[in-house]
């Protein structure tokens, strides 16, 4: 059984893996960090279908957070100040905001710095 959380993300992104080191660097999230195409999906819980559509949180215990929520849950995580933000991002109002920039984000995150083809989210999702 797992006793950190597991931060996934989208390996083969330039963008996604830039953001992955910087988080890593800079919030220190308490999780291991790895990369979809490298992680036993099956033991998570969670499809690959999902695990290439955004960014994933999942818990020692099995739940699954998405998108926005799962950054939120990173910052949650991390020391300093980075959970106030994390905290922030939780809330009602602000939290249908992120969900809104994180989908904005990553629909475009083809087009962002690091990104390539290879980073399009599929348009049927």
């Amino acid at each position: 059984m797992r006793t950190r959380p597991v931060l996934v993300y989208d390996g083969d992104c330039g963008f996604c893996t830039t953001s992955a080191r910087l988080a890593e660097r800079y919030v220190r999230p308490r999780c291991d960090v790895v990369p979809w195409q490298f992680a036993d999906l099956g033991a998570l819980g969670v499809s690959r279908d999902r695990a290439a559509y955004e960014v994933l949180w999942v818990t020692p215990s099995g739940a699954v957070h998405g998108g926005a929520r799962a950054v939120a849950k990173a910052l949650l995580s991390a020391g300093g100040a980075w959970p106030v933000l994390g905290g922030v991002l939780g809330l009602p109002g602000v939290r249908r905001a992120a969900d809104g920039a994180y989908r904005l984000v990553a629909a475009n995150r083809y087009r962002l710095p690091g990104g390539t083809a290879a980073c399009a989210v599929p348009r049927d999702r």
